[in-house]
């Protein structure tokens, strides 16, 4: 059976200049089965419902700017999975969770930029679910739960978010030894929740993680590990590392 992984996707960058993470990200492809299909779940989707994307042909999205024109080349236009969106539709309605598919939306770059580093190919089939960030932790608990089952078919579940998120103190010129005390207090605090499987804590991480405001401003970068986390099994770290002082790199399995 497949895990669920949560990935720190980094700046759009990371697409260009791998580093570190990026050779993870392609070790861990290596070392997985191969997935028929994969669902994706990506801080950079945030919607007030839920939604799938159905198109046959998905293609990435440039949704950032200021960046080199290289960047803006790069390309990665998987095949959609419109059956299974429609199936994962009818699991989430059969549970009483309301959502629709979405014929129009490309993948943003929180889901084609680690895509493409694990499966440069684009040939596998990819299906991305939105965030309702304004719902919080315990609602990506339960849509990680209900659809778990999902890994038992191939399908590789993915949370794309960062395990730290404040763009405000980001050293751009700090290398990747560099790391801001409050940022790791904050991810071995994750970390230590995860590995003890408190989740009662990781849902009020807000109140209860020391620097958690100032690690994520806003919720949508952390709301895909709980994704990751409900869909999966045991608590794996594969990789660990920060950027630019703060921005948290981790990569974990579940499962």
């Amino acid at each position: 059976m497949l895990p669920s992984l949560f990935i720190s996707h980094g700046s759009p960058m990371v697409a260009l200049q791998p580093g570190d993470t990026g050779r993870q990200l392609a070790r861990l492809a290596r070392e997985l089965p191969r997935p028929k299909a994969i669902l994706v779940v990506s801080a950079h989707w945030e919607t007030s419902d839920l939604r799938l994307t159905s198109a046959p042909r998905q293609q990435a999205w440039h949704d950032f700017y200021s960046f080199p024109p290289a960047l803006y080349a790069l390309d990665y236009a998987p095949p959609g999975a419109p059956q299974l969106a429609m199936e994962i539709l009818e699991l989430l309605e059969k549970a009483g969770v309301p959502a629709q598919l979405d014929p129009q939306r490309p993948l943003d770059h929180g889901a084609w930029v680690p895509l493409r580093l694990m499966y440069p190919d684009a040939d596998i089939p990819v299906v991305q679910l939105s965030l309702p960030s304004h719902q919080g932790p315990a609602l990506q608990t339960r849509l990680g739960r209900l659809l778990a089952g999902l890994r038992g078919q191939d399908i590789l579940l993915i949370g794309s978010g960062s395990i730290t998120h404040n763009l405000r103190d980001l050293d751009w010129d700090a290398g990747p030894e560099v790391v801001e005390p409050w940022a790791r207090e904050f991810r071995d605090w994750i970390v230590e929740q995860l590995s003890s499987g408190d989740e009662a804590a990781l849902h009020d991480y807000r109140q209860q993680a020391p620097w958690a405001v100032r690690s994520h401003p806003s919720d949508e970068h952390l709301l895909p590990l709980f994704f990751a986390r409900g869909a999966g099994g045991q608590f794996h770290v594969e990789h660990q590392g920060f950027d630019k002082g703060t921005l948290g790199m981790d990569i974990y399995r579940f499962g």
